[in-house]
Formats: structure tokens, C-alpha cells, sequence
């Protein structure tokens, strides 16, 4: 599992550089976002995070976002309490509904995700989402992340953020 969760992280990176070399610079945008969620696995609690996206805009409709972050998945205490974290790095592609830019949209990401605790390894990431983003840079998104690496965990959240053109 090793070996493909590194052929993905290179892929995504091999993409991500490849946008920011054919993509003009009028057509980029930043964004920060706070997640929010529950854990969809037995033992889990509530899910805090934070990310911050890049994302290339190819045209008005679909863009090629990459996600770096923070999530932090608490351990209800019946299965013995504590938390511990993970660093997604995600690299996918954002469609609006429309033609204007702005609005309804579907997302799919996919990545690696690196543990923060001792021997937590790195995981394949995938995170599917569906969002509206207002032309103001306000952006809200209901989004599952999961993570695979000998057993898989996830969770469901929202995903609030703030994007701006750069």
C-alpha cells in the first residue's frame, strides 16, 4: 500500500506543476478553509481541521484544486480516549454547475495523508464533495474524507472557507 499511496502523492504533484505552468496567472485563486465533521468509523468522534487550497482555474466551469491541511480525529473515550492527526495533501478537480464561476459545484480529490503520531505511516486519501461557492469568495462544501492504510477511516463534515483571486 506503501507504493501506490507514493505514486498517487508524486502524480498529484506531477499534475499540480504541470497547471502552474500552462495556466495564466489571472486565473488562480487561494483559498482557507475550516473542517468540521464526525467520524464515520467505530471509536471516533468529532473531526476539527483546517486546509489551505490552490486552486488553477482552466476555465470558468472546472478548476484543478490542491488541498494541504490539518485534521485532528478525536478517540471517544470508550475505546480508550486521546486523538491524534493527519496531514492530507489532495490534488483533484472542482466543476461548476454553471458557466459563471460561481455556485453549486462537485468536487473530487485524492492524495496522501500523513499520520502525526509515532508509526502512523501515510495513507491513501479521497475526498468526494459537493459545495457552493459564492462570488464574494465564500465557499461551502459537504465533503467525506477518507483515509486507507492497513484499515480505513473517515469522516463526514462541512468544509467553511474564504477564497480569493490571486
Amino acid at each position: 500500500m506503501k507504493t501506490i499511496t507514493k505514486i498517487i502523492a508524486t502524480s498529484a504533484a506531477v499534475v499540480a506543476l504541470f497547471f502552474t505552468t500552462n495556466v495564466n496567472a489571472q486565473s488562480r485563486n487561494l483559498g482557507i478553509g475550516l473542517n468540521v465533521g464526525a467520524g464515520t468509523t467505530t471509536g471516533y468522534g468529532l473531526v476539527i481541521g483546517g486546509d489551505i487550497r490552490y486552486q488553477f482555474n482552466v476555465d470558468k466551469q472546472l478548476s484543478i484544486p490542491v488541498t494541504a491541511g490539518y485534521n485532528n480525529f478525536s478517540i471517544k473515550d470508550s475505546y480508550g480516549g486521546g486523538s491524534f492527526g493527519i496531514i492530507p495533501v489532495k490534488a483533484g478537480a472542482k466543476y461548476f454547475f454553471n458557466d459563471s464561476g460561481a455556485g453549486a459545484y462537485g468536487l473530487a480529490e485524492l492524495g496522501a495523508g500523513f499520520g502525526t503520531n509515532k508509526g502512523s505511516g501515510t495513507a491513501f486519501v479521497y475526498s468526494p464533495a459537493i459545495g457552493y461557492a459564492w462570488s464574494n469568495g465564500l465557499d461551502l462544501a459537504a465533503k467525506y474524507e477518507g483515509y486507507s492504510n492497513n484499515g480505513s477511516i473517515g469522516f463526514a463534515g462541512i468544509r467553511l472557507a474564504y477564497g480569493f483571486s490571486l
